[in-house]
């Protein structure tokens, strides 16, 4: 069914941005009830609309979303990334670049560390926003009503024995990270790993996306600690620069 999905939303074109059943069949070669019957539930998803007098289809809201996901994630990896490669040289760890997606964290980039006990993850993962220092960064910096939605449906389940599973503890760690403008975590949700993480802001002053550093647990001393958070969060800075934000504009 998948196939004939895409087959269908593909015959939709900025030439063509309005088709009927009938239109559809004919450009796909499928036949008008399957047409039907796969518009009708793209329609109940969202992802296409129905005018109700010409029963015609066009695209709906959900794809736009999905453009504007695509869009932020292109623009955050093409700008941090040479920033990235410059923290990498500068503290041989690895650098994580992770941004939301609906109420987890997921990895866009990642430069692996050269040192030979090192952390290896992959990108494309998708991690709970309680645990670990991006997902905390994701949390302290959200507006507070997104903040509470996602606390209140996540059951805090520890990943580790150092998860943070107390509500109330979290918010507390959460003010924290918003006092110092940076989030550290050590065995959260990997017992052996630690990791300080950054805010990217957009040019609305939204948090769009983390930048961590991270790396075995060992290695990360608290004077090492206090380095790699000066680090992230000057190469954190400079990504939201480039995205347009500037901190002293009031909105």
């Amino acid at each position: 069914m998948l196939d004939r999905t895409v087959a269908i939303l593909d015959s939709f074109s900025l030439d063509q941005p309005i088709l009927g059943v009938r239109d559809v069949a004919r450009l796909t070669g499928l036949s008008s009830s399957t047409v039907g019957r796969i518009m009708v539930y793209l329609k109940d998803l969202g992802i296409l609309n129905q005018d109700p007098e010409t029963l015609s289809y066009m695209m709906g809201s959900k794809p736009l979303a999905w453009a504007g996901i695509y869009t932020v994630t292109s623009d955050v990896r093409t700008l941090a990334l040479p920033i990235m490669v410059r923290l990498q040289e500068q503290t041989r760890e690895t650098l994580s670049l992770y941004v939301l997606e609906g109420d987890e964290r997921v990895c866009v980039e990642r430069l692996e560390s050269q040192e030979t006990v090192r952390m290896v993850s992959r990108v494309g993962r998708r991690i709970p926003l309680y645990t670990g220092s991006a997902g905390k960064i994701f949390l302290a910096y959200l507006p507070e009503e997104r903040r509470e939605e996602i606390l209140n449906k996540t059951k805090l389940v520890p990943m580790t024995e150092k998860t943070i599973t107390d509500l109330d503890d979290l918010h507390a760690n959460l003010q924290k990270i918003r006092k110092l403008g940076y989030a550290y975590s050590r065995g959260e949700w990997i017992l052996e790993a630690a990791g300080v993480a950054g805010p990217v802001f957009d040019s609305r002053g939204q948090i769009t996306a983390a930048l961590t550093i991270s790396g075995p647990a060992q290695r990360f001393t608290s004077e090492r600690v206090l380095e790699m958070a000066h680090l992230v969060k000057e190469g954190a800075a400079e990504i939201s620069t480039e995205l347009g934000y500037y901190p002293n504009i009031k909105r």
